[in-house]
């Protein structure tokens, strides 16, 4: 296809995706099922223009005068790195293509300074309701943050300690351009794709499939890290889902057997065993939502929460969720937070941890929720964050972590300030009987 075909196609997805509100992920597998004649590299190309008008909407639109998609799409390709005359050139060749743009059209969506004196909701790519909330989690530089993203995110894998050492795995990726994290000790990392590029299909390499590594953001390997799983603990992923974290624990334990999953969903649980065994700890005991967890009350050493959120810190890869997020949405999350944390505490050990994590920025479900568990079960108290971290990653920017300190009630990492996903982690310690 050539790129007015791919133009096309993007606006098709979008417009589909808007029309049935439905997640992106199956506007584009339904559109590949429906076109097989695109290629791999086409596919890509067209994900690329479609993604890149989700993170930045409200902004392509401001710039553009205009919310179609249409003018989105020229808005995302141009973003991408395309010279207006070089579009111009490219679509009089391609009988496939929609219309260009109008030369005024064209000028205002090169013209960067257009945002300035838009709203803050609009140069920060969120829906107004979210404006307020977000500033009030992010604080001064809300917007900022909230511009880093929506940019392309980078692709991120965790060495599997267990198997291999990083050195090992980034010479089998060295033709990808793997690099070593910044912060995250057994993490590697791809740069983030430009133009009409995709990231390799790591998951065909035999460092994968053997189970040497794993694709998993950087904040969610320092989540891991940060918990202080070791071996001869006893230790419970209480919200395991496919087995992302539970992989990350079982590592650092070195020995998984005393290592414990557990989710409230079957299906979600379902991949969890397979990747196990690939990473070499199937000895991890994993309990589905109708299993007897009876002996592990009281009993755990360390028992760690994933929350289920609202996902606002991985925007850079689902920017559909930002659009569809609710309030109502929110607060049923909130609520069920409240609820996972309760039941979660009663498995720690007096003297014991309770780890809480969630993958969003906004201190409804971050610190708001630490707050209420606290009051509601005082046997509870929270970590030194900057103890956590010099403990935990004695070698990783110490002076990270007062930045990322969040209300004094845990650590925020976000893709500005460690150039990861959005992330809350908190530990908090049982001090015994109330």
């Amino acid at each position: 296809m050539r790129l007015g075909g791919r133009i096309a196609a993007a606006i098709d997805v979008i417009e589909d995706m808007d029309a049935r509100r439905r997640p992106v992920a199956d506007a584009l597998k339904d559109w590949g099922l429906s076109h097989r004649f695109a290629g791999s590299g086409d596919r890509a190309a067209i994900g690329n223009i479609v993604y890149d008008v989700l993170r930045r909407r409200r902004s392509l639109a401001w710039r553009a005068g205009d919310d179609a998609v249409s003018a989105l799409a020229f808005g995302a390709v141009l973003d991408a790195g395309l010279d207006p005359a070089a579009l111009g050139a490219a679509l009089s060749e391609d009988r496939f293509a929609p219309t260009m743009p109008s030369p005024d059209r064209i000028a205002r969506l090169m013209d960067g300074s257009r945002l300035d004196g838009a709203p803050d909701a609009v140069v920060a790519d969120v829906p107004d309701w979210l404006a307020i909330p977000l500033a009030r989690s992010l604080g001064p530089d809300w917007v900022a943050e909230c511009r880093a993203m929506s940019e392309r995110p980078p692709l991120d894998m965790r060495v599997n300690r267990l198997k291999a050492e990083r050195t090992e795995v980034q010479a089998a990726l060295a033709p990808f351009g793997a690099e070593p994290t910044r912060l995250a000790p057994d993490g590697l990392r791809i740069a983030a794709i430009m133009g009409d590029g995709r990231h390799p299909n790591v998951q065909v390499e035999e460092a994968f499939q053997t189970g040497r590594f794993e694709i998993q953001d950087e904040g969610s390997q320092l989540a891991a890290q940060l918990c202080g799983a070791a071996q001869g603990q006893s230790v419970l992923d209480y919200c395991a889902g496919a087995g992302g974290k539970t992989l990350a624990l079982a590592a650092l334990m070195g020995d998984p057997s005393t290592l414990h999953a557990h989710d409230a969903d079957r299906q979600r649980l379902a991949p969890i065993f397979e990747r196990l065994r690939r990473a070499g700890a199937d000895s991890v005991k994993v309990h589905g939502p109708r299993d007897d967890m009876s002996a592990l009350t009281g009993a755990m050493d360390l028992v760690v929460v994933d929350a289920p959120c609202t996902g606002t810190g991985t925007w850079r890869r689902r920017p559909d969720a930002k659009w569809r997020l609710s309030e109502q949405q929110l607060h049923r999350r909130m609520a069920e937070q409240d609820k996972v944390l309760a039941a979660a505490a009663a498995y720690v050990r007096p003297g014991g941890r309770l780890v809480y994590i969630t993958c969003s920025l906004l201190a409804e479900e971050n610190a708001a929720r630490i707050r209420h568990f606290v009051d509601a079960d005082p046997r509870f108290s929270v970590e030194d964050a900057r103890l956590i971290w010099a403990a935990q990653l004695p070698d990783a920017a110490p002076d990270v972590a007062e930045s990322l300190i969040a209300g004094g009630a845990g650590l925020t990492f976000t893709p500005r300030r460690t150039g990861t996903d959005g992330f809350f982690f908190v530990r908090l310690r049982h001090r015994g009987a109330a």
